[in-house]
């Protein structure tokens, strides 16, 4: 019974794990843990273990003769459970253990195979370590030998020359001298020996402590900074060059040094390749406390330059637009280019229609009452092949500064004249430009269609102005045309045509492009847009170009048919994207090589016209302070913003602005740009108390919302004509009125009383038109006038009354003055205050 409880199998639960336990209680043992680089730990790990119950052979079957059935026995195995199902699950127990001792066994092999692993490596890397040692010991002892040899080589040249150099008195000495110097001979060459063999090793060790190893490097990053290979290199050049007894000192290179009228004092060292601190340290010696950092002048760089030794070249701040190339073209390269023909004229003469009657576009349509506000570029190729370019400029006397602008790019000009209307002052100032840009000149005579067109007087009138034409026996072609049933159309392009091949137009459209801008606009979406004429070269996308105080990459080309092209040549219209602001209409837009130079230009041309607007604004002397101060006090101003689509609208619309006022009143722009109104110019507006004008444009939502906050008005209009005239008016509003005065009566003082409490009155009789109580008066004595002013009282007997007729008698005190005698003559006026408009 004992023993049957001793072989009882029990289960336990250890940490959450179904384990056996054995008799013995726990037992200790050790485990080996290995860790990265090699470590190893041993752990002492105490396993506590239950004890296995296995079944003797003939338990079973003598246990089942007796009567007790011990198997059933219920304090000998758990109740319910049959002698096959303790078979099965004794088996399922030695099956674990046996996987148990495999598992076991498979881990101490894998571990013992892998410390014999890292074993083997550990000793392969020493033995590779020691080889490399090893070889670097043999290398070193072969040169120390090389060495050795070399001087003793050069030691035995130079006693064997020393010997032959020596006088023969010193053969001649006592015989014991000679006998003996064998003998002390040899203590003294070893140790000539040893000292050769220190110097040797000793050069040696400085000559390799050039060489870099993975030891030394390591072992430098972590001590700290070590010499580049450059210094070592240079180090080794210097030894070399004392072993050989030549100086030291490295030849001084003699430099050329760009010194603009400012620099700094590290560019300066730069450009020299001089140490900073020994240009301070000059600087410093010549009274100048200045830091790296700090701008010197022009003249005292020159004086560091010479004292360092080189040459100085001084250059101005301008030479940076030296890199733009005019350079002469080769005639061998000029190829034929299409025309450029401008057409000018006068308001509502039809030049955008004849022009719309050439491209076969309704352009007319798209302008706000029927006007061109913009100057557009367009391309029309003919019936014979040939392709011209047209520019098309507004009429407006606003526009002046745009048109002369397209006379400056043309080649032809176009003037179109009403038939019906003749020479007006428009068309006088496109003669004049085209004049003055030496460009021939075609006369078209539009509106031939009408009733009361008559040519002749065209033709007539223009001879005023110099224009002889072709049918008055002169020089200048003219065409009768009509724009709207397309008369003389035909004979006008072969007269443009004929008169290109005049001109012999020829460009060269393999170098560096070049073009003037035509039209400017801030696109919402597409940012900065610039409509330009390509006038040389090709302009290809990708191009790096600088234009006015602008720069940029060309992003995408857009022809005037508003298609992607990838390059434009000569005489070309384009729209140019990629700018990083919006030029001026009339900016020259030029090629360069890289981006820094063009970054470079503008700056240069920003700071040059910022610092002319400073001087232009600027007074220089006192009395001119105040002679401004006086004149701001004596003239009002109208401020106000002006924002437009382009930049050519803008600026038409600042020189009307100027043009608005007279000596008491003036219209100030304080501000003018292209694109969207936004919420700074709303900001500038509120503090200037200025309204805003958009000419083509609309304020965003931040900016209407912070208008309507502040109070800031905001007016928008489509046609020029309109802003002039609504600003005239608000400039006209700001003149002193007008005082007008009224005679309407006189009166001639008969007696003077005295009266208690009012002083003198004057008896008077109304001898012409009428007095009143609220007019104004004026005393005469002998036709002078030597009072005005006011009634102070006006009655009739002793009523207070508000006028008094011709013919009858009244009585009249004037305030603050009493000096009436009679006979005195009183003018009697109304004052009327009259509004004044400005022409």
């Amino acid at each position: 019974m004992t023993a049957g409880k001793d072989e009882e199998s029990q289960m336990s639960d250890n940490d959450g794990k179904k384990t056996l336990g054995v008799r013995g209680g726990p037992r200790s043992g050790n485990v080996k843990q290995s860790f990265s680089h090699g470590r190893t730990k041993n752990v002492v790990v105490e396993t506590k273990r239950k004890r296995v119950v296995v079944p003797k052979p003939g338990a079973a079957k003598s246990g089942a003769g007796k009567s007790g059935q011990t198997a059933g026995d219920p304090s000998r195995r758990p109740a319910g459970i049959s002698d096959a199902e303790m078979e099965r699950r004794m088996k399922a127990l030695q099956a674990a253990k046996a996987r148990e001792v495999e598992e076991a066994a498979t881990r101490v092999a894998e571990e013992k195979a892998r410390e014999e692993e890292r074993m083997r490596r550990r000793e392969e890397a020493e033995a590779k370590e020691r080889e490399e040692r090893e070889r670097e010991q043999a290398l070193k002892a072969r040169a120390e030998e090389e060495a050795r040899k070399k001087q003793e080589a050069e030691d035995a040249a130079k006693r064997a020359a020393a010997a032959a150099a020596a006088p023969p008195a010193e053969e001649k000495g006592p015989a014991r001298t000679q006998k003996a110097a064998p003998a002390g001979a040899a203590p003294n060459r070893k140790k000539e020996r040893e000292e050769d063999r220190t110097r040797s090793k000793a050069r040696d060790d400085g000559r390799r402590s050039g060489k870099l190893t993975v030891n030394q490097a390591l072992s430098g990053r972590e001590g700290g900074r070590t010499k580049s290979l450059a210094a070592m290199k240079r180090k080794q050049e210097r030894a070399r060059q004392k072993a050989m007894g030549a100086p030291v000192e490295r030849e001084k290179v003699v430099r050329d040094v760009r010194v603009p009228e400012t620099i700094v004092v590290s560019e300066l060292a730069n450009r020299m390749a001089e140490r900073v601190a020994d240009v301070v340290k000059s600087l410093m010696k010549m009274g100048m406390m200045v830091t790296q950092n700090q701008p010197i002048d022009a003249d005292t760089a020159e004086l560091i330059v010479e004292e360092f030794g080189h040459r100085i070249q001084r250059v101005s701040d301008s030479d940076v637009e030296d890199v733009i190339q005019h350079v002469e073209e080769d005639e061998g390269d000029l190829k034929p280019r299409p025309p450029v023909i401008t057409i000018m004229g006068h308001v509502d003469h039809g030049k955008t229609s004849l022009l719309d009657a050439i491209r076969n576009a309704k352009v007319v349509s798209g302008e706000a009452g029927g006007i061109t506000q913009h100057i557009g570029a367009y391309q029309v190729e003919t019936e014979s092949g040939s392709t011209l370019t047209f520019l098309d400029t507004p009429g407006h006397a606003a526009f002046t500064s745009m048109r002369s602008r397209g006379a400056q790019v043309t080649d032809i000009v176009v003037l179109v004249v009403a038939a019906d209307d003749s020479v007006m002052p428009q068309t006088i100032e496109a003669i004049n430009h085209a004049k003055a840009a030496k460009v021939p000149m075609i006369v078209a005579i539009n509106k031939c269609d009408k009733p009361a067109a008559d040519p002749n007087k065209v033709r007539a009138e223009l001879l005023q102005h110099e224009v002889i034409v072709e049918a008055m026996s002169g020089e200048v072609q003219d065409v009768e045309v009509s724009a709207v049933t397309g008369q003389g159309l035909d004979e006008l392009l072969e007269s443009i045509a004929l008169q290109a091949e005049i001109l012999e137009l020829h460009a060269n459209p393999d170098r560096a492009a070049e073009g003037a801008v035509i039209e400017a606009q801030l696109d919402i979406g597409r940012g900065p847009v610039a409509t330009v004429l390509v006038q040389k070269g090709t302009l290809k996308q990708g191009d790096i170009f600088v234009v006015g105080e602008q720069w940029g990459r060309v992003r995408a080309l857009v022809d005037d048919k508003g298609e992607r092209v990838s390059e434009a040549g000569p005489s070309v219209p384009v729209e140019v994207l990629g700018l990083n602001g919006t030029p001026e209409a009339g900016d020259v837009l030029n090629v360069v090589s890289t981006e820094a130079q063009a970054r470079e230009i503008a700056e240069y041309r920003e700071s040059a016209a910022k610092d002319k607007r400073a001087a232009a604004g600027a007074a220089t002397t006192l009395d001119q302070l105040m002679q401004k101060a006086k004149e701001d006090e004596s003239v009002k101003e109208l401020p106000i913003l002006v924002k437009a689509d382009v930049q050519g609208s803008a600026e038409a619309i600042v020189q009307a602005m100027e043009k608005i006022g007279n000596e008491e009143v003036r219209v100030r722009v304080l501000h003018y740009g292209v694109g969207a109104i936004t919420e700074t110019d709303v900001g500038l507006a509120e503090a200037s108390g200025a309204p805003i004008m958009g000419f083509n444009v609309r304020a965003n939502a931040s900016a209407r919302n912070s208008a309507n906050q502040k109070g800031v008005e905001i007016r928008y209009y489509s046609v020029i004509y309109d802003l002039v005239d609504d600003v005239k008016a608000a400039a006209s509003g700001l003149l002193s009125a007008e005082i007008r005065e009224h005679f309407i009566g006189y009166a001639q003082i008969k007696e003077v009383f005295k009266v208690s409490g009012v002083g003198k009155v004057a008896g008077c009789l109304v001898t012409e038109g009428v007095a009143r109580r609220s007019a104004g008066v004026r005393l005469l004595r002998d036709d002078v006038v030597i009072h005005e002013g006011n009634l102070k009282t006006l009655k009739r007997f002793k009523d207070e009354v508000k006028e008094v007729q011709s013919g009858q008698e009244c009585g009249m005190a004037f305030e603050n003055y009493d000096d009436i005698r009679p006979g005195d003559v009183i003018e009697i006026f109304e004052r009327e205050e009259v509004e004044r408009n400005l022409d």
